[in-house]
């Protein structure tokens, strides 16, 4: 590491906690960026990196892209930001999103995701006038404090309380509720002891926080039927799986379509927008609909978003560039080639995903809940991800954590980086880091 990197994390942590504005982005090497452009982020002492973290899955056309950049420069060109009334790109954009998300009849935009499922939580409790919230142990939704809780946790805090900060209110801990993935016993055992008090269940439907849970079509059909009979709103969190796995978000794919949906990171290809959608039925308790949950955000549905927003749904639409095929596509060469290293190494490994989306968890059997991620070498992924940066090829290196691919990735890149994984995983397997691999190689 030279000294320009670093001498700039220095700076930044003088003025800014740990020199960095998210805790997630303190990882250390490289310490710092100057330029991101299609699928390669280039650090400032000039070293280029093939992307697959994308800036947590925001990035889903490429860095940088032209057609959203030069959508913005032309709505900004025209009108800024106002903050009353609604705007003609306001309007598109709710359209666009309506037309797409099964869930949707009426929508509001965001600034961010965590806003978004801040929102349909207030909603869902205003709604039904009940206090209990229903999560899932390792879906993460944001860093308020009423969902803050029961993501990555150890072993011996699993499903237990397990806040991610101190300075939240244990009323607002105590009132979410946790249940375990692809488990309806535990989502109905929490019903039969909350009678009438559960506002909601929310959940990814892919929990991708903690790399890629598959959900079962019974278990997310189930979720459906229990919260109908139980008068308790269901949440699909798409921040992460909205407009990347499908224009509809996962609900289009799995066709179990939820009360509210929160959407974020994606829709505008890195510029800061989100949303929250849902029956009218619902959404009509917002204040500005004459209901009594109060919505307000001066930046929400701002001109930039929005035409971020256009421009990037109207690429995914765009059936010439077929964004779903080339990035599935890619994605199935990337999980099909990891396996084949791993088997080949004898790592007991599972490389899973969805779409773009691929995880490789070290472990061996089935993985269908958090439980079986307590299984995970958790060492040895984080590790796995560390040596890809070195290689060139840049992946988030914190275990569980997921990695993307864009419009922007080809078949070289991913080829590349297959090479550069057989030599990371051959170098570990000789080192002993797997067990597996130490007793059959």
């Amino acid at each position: 590491m030279t000294s320009v990197s670093r001498q700039l994390a220095e700076r930044a942590e003088r003025i800014i906690p740990g020199g960095v504005n998210s805790a997630t982005r303190a990882i250390g090497a490289p310490w710092a960026w100057s330029s991101a452009q299609g699928a390669t982020i280039t650090d400032l002492d000039g070293r280029s990196y093939t992307d697959y973290h994308a800036a947590f899955g925001a990035i889903l056309l490429g860095h940088s892209d032209e057609r959203v950049n030069t959508a913005v420069s032309r709505a900004m060109a025209d009108i800024d930001l106002v903050g009353v009334g609604t705007t003609e790109l306001e309007v598109e954009a709710a359209e666009l999103i309506v037309d797409a998300i099964p869930s949707a009849e009426m929508v509001i935009t965001t600034m961010s995701g965590s806003e978004s499922t801040f929102q349909a939580v207030r909603l869902a409790r205003g709604a039904t006038g009940r206090p209990y919230i229903l999560k899932f142990q390792g879906c993460f939704h944001g860093s308020y404090d009423a969902i803050a809780r029961n993501v990555i946790s150890p072993p011996e805090l699993a499903w237990k309380r397990d806040p991610n900060s101190s300075g939240i209110l244990d009323d607002a801990i105590d009132h979410t509720l946790i249940a375990e993935f692809n488990d309806l016993a535990s989502v109905q055992e929490l019903f039969d002891r909350h009678p009438e008090q559960i506002a909601a269940v929310i959940l990814e439907p892919v929990p991708h926080n903690v790399g890629a849970l598959l959900p079962e079509q019974s278990f997310l059909e189930g979720l459906r039927e229990i919260t109908r009979e139980h008068g308790s709103v269901l949440i699909f969190d798409e921040v992460i799986t909205g407009f990347r796995h499908a224009l509809g978000g996962y609900q289009e794919i799995c066709g179990v379509t939820p009360d509210l949906t929160t959407f974020g990171k994606a829709m505008g290809n890195g510029f800061p927008v989100a949303g929250l959608a849902g029956s009218a039925e619902v959404m009509g308790n917002f204040t500005p609909a004459g209901g009594s949950v109060m919505l307000a955000g001066t930046f929400n549905g701002n001109t930039a978003s929005m035409a971020a927003a256009i421009a990037t749904i109207s690429v995914l639409k765009d059936p010439e560039l077929d964004f779903y095929g080339h990035v599935h596509r890619l994605g199935d060469r990337m999980r099909t080639g990891l396996q084949s290293i791993t088997d080949e190494l004898g790592i007991a490994a599972h490389i899973t995903g969805l779409g773009s989306v691929f995880i490789p968890y070290f472990l061996e059997g089935e993985v269908r809940g958090y439980r079986d991620l307590l299984r995970n070498d958790d060492e040895a992924y984080a590790g796995f991800h560390r040596r890809m940066i070195e290689k060139g090829s840049f992946m988030y290196p914190m275990a569980l954590k997921r990695n993307h691919i864009s419009l922007a990735h080809t078949e070289v890149e991913i080829d590349r980086t297959l090479a550069q994984a057989r030599e990371v995983l051959g170098e570990m397997a000789r080192e002993g880091v797997f067990a597996a691999a130490r007793a059959g190689v």
